[in-house]
């Protein structure tokens, strides 16, 4: 399945910023502030195709969670898909969002290269405002991120899911809260990441 979708980032970990695990000022990223790193990420899709399936407008949410001591740091993933989307839509943001589908994702899911503990694919009601410097974003009662603010430090940070070659920017959460069993957790004041992306299997 041939495939491209673009469109804007935004995810939080309860690292503090700037987010250790991401690339800073050019130094490669490392361990995660407390060695275990809960998560949650999301993508809306500003333009996008799978084959013939258009997928503009829709949105794909993950909940996360690995440690640093477990060999290999396995990623224990949830992955939401719009519910807005037809079977043909749903299907394909599984295949992309997963890795599945290969492509470019294979240079920026850490989920996909290595191996992980996929917990599905669900169809879910997901809100997503990727306003800059104040983006939330909601996946019904089961995921919550708001960002308060920019963070104010003068460090470069890049992160890999997007890519290191994609401008964005660091910020800090008022709300991290995941609820999708076994995935619990929840988190105020930690990091948080804005991006673009541009994913495709070519």
């Amino acid at each position: 399945m041939g495939y491209r979708v673009q469109g804007t980032y935004l995810e939080s970990c309860n690292c503090d910023a700037p987010c250790p695990c991401r690339r800073i000022d050019g130094r490669a990223g490392g361990r995660s502030t407390h060695g275990i790193c809960d998560g949650a990420l999301s993508w809306s899709i500003d333009e996008g195709f799978a084959d013939e399936v258009d997928l503009t407008g829709l949105g794909a949410v993950l909940a996360t969670r690995y440690s640093d001591d477990e060999e290999g740091s396995p990623w224990t993933f949830a992955l939401f898909v719009d519910e807005r989307g037809d079977a043909s839509q749903r299907e394909a943001l599984g295949k992309i969002f997963s890795g599945e589908l290969g492509g470019s994702v294979l240079d920026h899911f850490p989920w996909a290269w290595k191996a992980g503990n996929p917990l599905g694919v669900e169809p879910a009601q997901i809100e997503i405002d990727h306003t800059p410097g104040r983006g939330w974003f909601r996946v019904g009662e089961k995921v919550s991120v708001r960002v308060s603010r920019p963070y104010a430090g003068p460090e470069t940070v890049t992160c890999v899911i997007p890519g290191h070659e994609r401008e964005g920017r660091e910020l800090v959460v008022d709300e991290l809260k995941v609820e999708a069993s076994p995935l619990g957790f929840e988190y105020r004041g930690v990091c948080a990441y804005e991006s673009t992306f541009d994913y495709g299997s070519d």
